[in-house]
């Protein structure tokens, strides 16, 4: 028994000081938010008398999460507040390259393929696409169609063919529909590229004019993030393609406006999971999408891959091959679809029924010296809060307010390490909400030693020996201890799934100081004091002002 808690003793105490010096030996913090370390505050609306959809909001939610992700900001909020969304951006200075970075608008185009997808292994550069300069990557690999069909990557990651053809019930189909055939694909390398990057900037050249800008942010891959510019020609990325997909496309001729809100996910015979969706009659709807149907179908120069791409924000969401030339009434998307990349194509194309416009209404810098005022004064206050409560419980439990004092130490140590590497590895920053969240946390600690000790001294007093009120006492606390964490665990939870913003980190920095006391409480507190009440030592002291029963007294 005395053995096992030792073990337990010196196992927490190796586990909580190894892992607080393995950060300063390596010189690890925690990242800090935006109210520490300041950073930029980004405000958008819907522009004034547009009409949009909540799921277009959403969705403009979701891509400007995946552009800031693929920047590596650390523990950013994108919060949608009604119609307005927010996004907090700590650490990052350059204003204007915020501000492109949010900015989207929502809106689905049509564009043709012009070549074929290429397949990221090296660093981007850039080089000149019919006539308009665009990102490319060198040294890449391109595929090419060979026959009447071919397939690229669609929106599914691993997908080998998406195909769009006649929807097969919603309004009769063409009666020429052609039979899907695929070939090999073809391997080439890209061509050569005409200007460089130098200096942090990017120079390109057009129609013989040298300009320069500052440099984009990069996406994961290390491709500058590009603004979608429906009017030229541009090479982008693929959603979810696995590896990296970069595909060239032509000027937009249509929008997500040819469609209805109807596009639905289901699974298609003989394909699998796949989109079905209506399109609009008339000129805005069948007469724009069969226009760039047909040109696709027939491989003219604007579409000679017979692919059309559906594209949000700069990301291809599908690349699908058009199998005949004119739609009736309906579009059916197939390909290597699993359920949830097919229910997110119809969301995107839903949205694109009815894009929500995003205006600019506000840009504001958090001050990094503010940030500094406002940690060193949480550091001050949080210190003086502790230490008066520890300054109490020596003077209030004498010896055993030592172990108190020294189980501080043990949960600060342990708490820090985690805090260290949960920034390092998931991205988590420490908030002035978060620091509030630690502080509160000392209170639920410091009552799981209150429950404790004044279960011991009801133990003393009933006259039994100092060793088995100590097992006793625990025994009968640690109960009401799981219970009062589990309460406090059970609110941190809730407030952590239903807030956002800065109450969600007060949640989780106190749910995760709740658990480190039950740890402590378990693997600390109570071997330290079982093994002091063990010693002759112990039975000779006035333990919190009561005295002792010697060993000869009740058990």
């Amino acid at each position: 028994m005395r053995q096992r808690l030792l073990l337990s003793l010196i196992g927490i105490m190796l586990l909580a000081y190894g892992g607080l010096i393995a950060t300063l030996v390596t010189n690890t913090k925690p990242s800090l938010g935006l109210d520490l370390q300041g950073g930029i505050s980004v405000v958008q609306q819907p522009k004034p008398g547009t009409n949009y959809s909540s799921s277009s909001l959403d969705l403009a939610v979701e891509k400007i999460r995946e552009r800031v992700d693929s920047l590596g900001v650390a523990e950013p909020e994108i919060l949608r507040q009604g119609d307005t969304i927010v996004v907090n951006l700590p650490g990052v200075k350059n204003q204007q390259q915020a501000v492109e970075l949010v900015q989207v608008t929502g809106q689905v185009y049509l564009r043709p393929v012009v070549s074929g997808c290429q397949v990221l292994n090296t660093t981007p550069t850039t080089s000149t696409i019919a006539g308009a300069t665009t990102t490319t990557i060198a040294g890449a690999t391109t595929t090419t169609a060979a026959a009447v069909t071919t397939t690229s990557q669609g929106a599914s990651v691993g997908s080998p063919s998406t195909t769009v053809k006649p929807g097969p019930s919603r309004r009769p189909s063409p009666s020429n529909g052609t039979t899907t055939t695929t070939a090999a694909p073809t391997t080439t390398t890209p061509g050569a590229t005409t200007t460089s990057t130098g200096a942090g900037a990017t120079t390109t050249t057009v129609s013989g004019a040298a300009t320069s800008s500052t440099a984009p942010p990069l996406d994961a891959n290390g491709v500058p993030i590009q603004q979608s510019d429906p009017k030229t020609s541009q090479i982008l990325p693929v959603h979810g393609s696995n590896p990296p997909q970069y595909c060239p496309v032509g000027p937009a001729q249509g929008t997500g406006e040819v469609f209805s809100d109807n596009a639905t996910a289901t699974i298609i015979p003989g394909k699998g999971w796949g989109v079905v969706v209506d399109l609009r009659s008339g000129a805005k709807g069948e007469d724009v999408w069969n226009t760039l149907a047909t040109q696709c179908f027939n491989a003219e120069t604007t579409c000679p891959t017979k692919q059309i791409a559906i594209e949000l924000d700069g990301s291809l969401q599908s690349v699908a091959t058009v199998e005949t030339p004119t739609f009736n009434g309906s579009v059916q998307i197939s390909g290597s679809f699993s359920q949830s990349d097919a229910k997110n194509l119809a969301r995107v194309i839903n949205s694109g029924s009815l894009p929500v416009q995003l205006e600019l209404q506000s840009v504001s810098n958090v001050s990094p010296s503010l940030g500094k005022d406002s940690l060193r004064a949480a550091w001050i206050s949080g210190l003086i809060g502790v230490g008066l409560v520890l300054l109490f419980m020596i003077l209030y439990y004498r010896i055993l307010g030592f172990i108190v004092v020294v189980g501080i130490t043990v949960s600060g140590a342990l708490l820090w390490s985690i805090i260290c590497w949960l920034s390092r590895t998931s991205g988590l920053a420490l908030s002035l909400a978060g620091i509030a969240g630690i502080i509160v946390s000392v209170g639920v600690t410091v009552d799981s030693y209150v429950v404790f000790f004044e279960r011991l001294k009801d133990e003393v007093r009933s006259g039994k020996t100092m060793r088995n009120s100590a097992q006793r006492g625990f025994t009968a606390a640690w109960r009401t201890i799981v219970i009062a964490d589990l309460v406090s665990l059970i609110g941190a939870l809730v407030l952590w799934y239903l807030t956002v913003g800065a109450v969600r980190g007060f949640a989780f920095f106190l749910g995760l100081s709740t658990a480190c006391d039950l740890v402590v409480a378990y693997f600390f507190t109570r071997p330290a004091v079982l093994l002091l009440a063990r010693t002759q030592w112990m039975e000779r002291q006035k333990v919190m002002g009561i005295e002792a029963v010697p060993h000869g007294g009740a058990a």
